[in-house]
């Protein structure tokens, strides 16, 4: 065999062997890329799961503690026009201004003259009508006097919850999740655990554990479950339809818990 002939069919050689390995090497890549193109759905449908479950069930839900979780301004709302052409379809008004949280009563509420049986809160998209339940007779007694004194006055409602649990959070002066009367009032009237122990239109007492019950207090716009720490106080015979639209409108930066993209503002509560 000549020389020549010897060099092209070692050149081919390597030639070949280089192709393989080109192969080879594709081969490995591809199964690298479906691996972790797998391994991402997972964690993505692991992530929404585990959001999903947390939300609906957790005992800690900032839609019924004194917390408000914080509003993200990097995530917008595909939706925004939307919402703001449903806030329009609300017909509230503009909302005055917060009053100062200076009210405090650490000794406790004070006796009632009268044993009301309604609570009415005047806002600026309408009003809502909440019936009392003799059944949270301490709650009920602590939230007439509030409502008498004026504590609720000019308060904004200051939390939404549209996925898991719907509930919009009102009565803290303060307006951030932090404010409270200066005492609490102890737990009563807990339903049972189980599915939708909260229903649409159920109005309960916000809370950081138990026997912590102070002003704040959540309505239900839509059926919802919660672990049965929530003192339910009332029910809302007129107006829900207001909140639920406040609901579909949804929270301030297209998330689902925080501000009303609807503020929704307390002018007064009155009871009878």
């Amino acid at each position: 065999m000549s020389t020549q002939k010897r060099e092209r069919e070692l050149a081919k050689a390597k030639f070949e062997r280089q192709q393989a390995n080109r192969s080879a090497r594709a081969v490995r890549a591809k199964r690298n890329q479906r691996i972790t193109a797998v391994v991402v759905v997972v964690a993505l449908i692991a992530a929404g799961v585990g959001f999903a479950v947390f939300n609906a069930s957790n005992s800690g839900s900032p839609a019924i503690t004194a917390e408000t979780a914080p509003v993200d301004p990097n995530e917008v709302n595909p939706s925004d026009n939307e919402s703001q052409e449903e806030a329009t379809a609300l017909d509230c008004t503009a909302p005055g201004t917060p009053r100062a949280n200076d009210i405090s009563y650490p000794d406790g509420p004070l006796a009632l003259d009268t044993n009301p049986t309604s609570m009415v809160l005047n806002t600026n998209c309408g009003v809502i009508t909440i019936a009392l339940d003799p059944n949270a007779p301490e709650t009920v007694a602590s939230e007439a006097f509030l409502a008498q004194s004026g504590f609720y006055d000019d308060t904004t409602c200051h939390r939404l919850t549209t996925e898991g649990i719907f509930v919009l959070q009102c009565g803290d002066p303060a307006g951030d999740g932090s404010g409270g009367p200066g005492y609490s009032v102890p737990d009563e009237n807990l339903p049972a655990e189980g599915e939708v122990n909260y229903p649409a239109g159920t109005v309960a007492m916000a809370n950081a554990g138990p026997g912590t019950s102070g002003s704040q207090f959540f309505i239900v716009y839509a059926d919802t479950s919660l672990p049965a720490g929530y003192t339910i106080w009332g029910s809302v015979v007129g107006g829900l339809d207001i909140v639920q639209e406040v609901g579909s409108v949804g929270v301030e930066g297209g998330i689902s818990d925080g501000q009303p993209a609807q503020p929704v503002f307390i002018n007064s509560a009155t009871v009878s």
